[in-house]
């Protein structure tokens, strides 16, 4: 057998789209696939040094590893008209000039807000600890992604902008954030198989999306905790007093990994494709990447 690690974030999307690889739905005939679990930034840091065979990187990351890494045309995080939202605990009419809590420096989202305004003083901080800074005034805001893009209602926080809603009007496409690179030294023989079986899994749970949800629940983060479950890593955090049911919290979970499994996720298609180079080309012209690249899609 031969291994392939795949590297993913802790999320529910990631956990549904991953989900037929992990539990063996799909025969992968010689290969055998582990799984890596880690925040976004985290493995954006790793594919730099190429640790993994395959690892879901933020899009705004693929230059820096362009020389390592092709980008697979499955496994796409896009959001269409939504995306990460800039909250405050105080109504904000804007961000210039404040301080805003970010997931990373080389996260997509970060990248996006950039191009939505320059003038802010970044805080770099775990996506999971973002809203409890916004909560407690350590910031003036908070740049929300993953399912707090949901739960940061449930804080009674202020949404000041969508970034997947401002792209959507300056652009009409829609806005990139995730995407999966596999290592080009594997070889192209081995780069189109293991390619075949990553879509081959996101086609299984999108055609069996209760049994695929089941298995994300697992991975609902926030979602989970407000109902005061225990989430993958054993933690129970009771201090938000949810009257929500179980079957509330499994449609927020099928709400959020729908908003980031759809379309464009078996296949970027001309209009995702288009989408990732427009958002490269234009933090390149702005001097936010140092370098133009041309993106190669597998």
């Amino acid at each position: 057998m031969t291994k392939i690690t795949v590297a993913h974030s802790p999320d529910s999307d990631d956990a549904f789209m991953f989900y037929a690889l992990a539990e063996k739905k799909v025969q992968t005939g010689k290969f055998e696939f582990d799984h890596v679990l880690g925040d976004i930034e985290t493995l954006n840091h790793a594919a730099m040094e190429g640790k993994y065979e395959v690892s879901a990187i933020s899009i705004h990351a693929y230059p820096y590893v362009a020389d390592k890494y092709a980008l697979l045309r499955s496994g796409a995080s896009m959001g269409y008209r939504y995306g990460p939202i800039v909250v405050s605990k105080k109504s904000l009419d804007r961000i210039r000039g404040k301080m805003v809590a970010v997931p990373g420096k080389l996260t997509s989202a970060y990248l996006e807000l950039r191009l939505f305004e320059e003038d802010f003083t970044p805080v770099v901080m775990k996506f999971d600890g973002i809203i409890d800074a916004v909560e407690s005034g350590v910031v003036d805001a908070g740049l929300i992604i993953h399912e707090g893009q949901l739960t940061y209602k449930y804080h009674n926080l202020h949404k000041v902008v969508d970034l997947g809603e401002w792209w959507y009007e300056e652009t009409r496409l829609p806005l990139p954030l995730g995407g999966n690179v596999i290592r080009k030294d594997l070889g192209w023989e081995t780069m189109e198989e293991v390619s075949g079986y990553i879509k081959e899994s996101i086609v299984y749970a999108l055609e069996h999306e209760d049994e695929a949800l089941d298995y994300a629940m697992r991975y609902g983060g926030e979602l989970l905790r407000l109902k005061g479950e225990k989430g993958e890593k054993g933690e129970n955090s009771n201090r938000l007093d949810s009257s929500r049911s179980l079957d509330e919290v499994r449609e927020d979970v099928r709400r959020f990994v729908k908003m980031y499994v759809n379309e464009y996720t078996a296949d970027y298609g001309n209009d995702g494709m288009k989408a990732i180079k427009l958002l490269l080309d234009m933090a390149y012209e702005k001097g936010m990447l140092e370098r133009k690249v041309s993106v190669e899609f597998l």
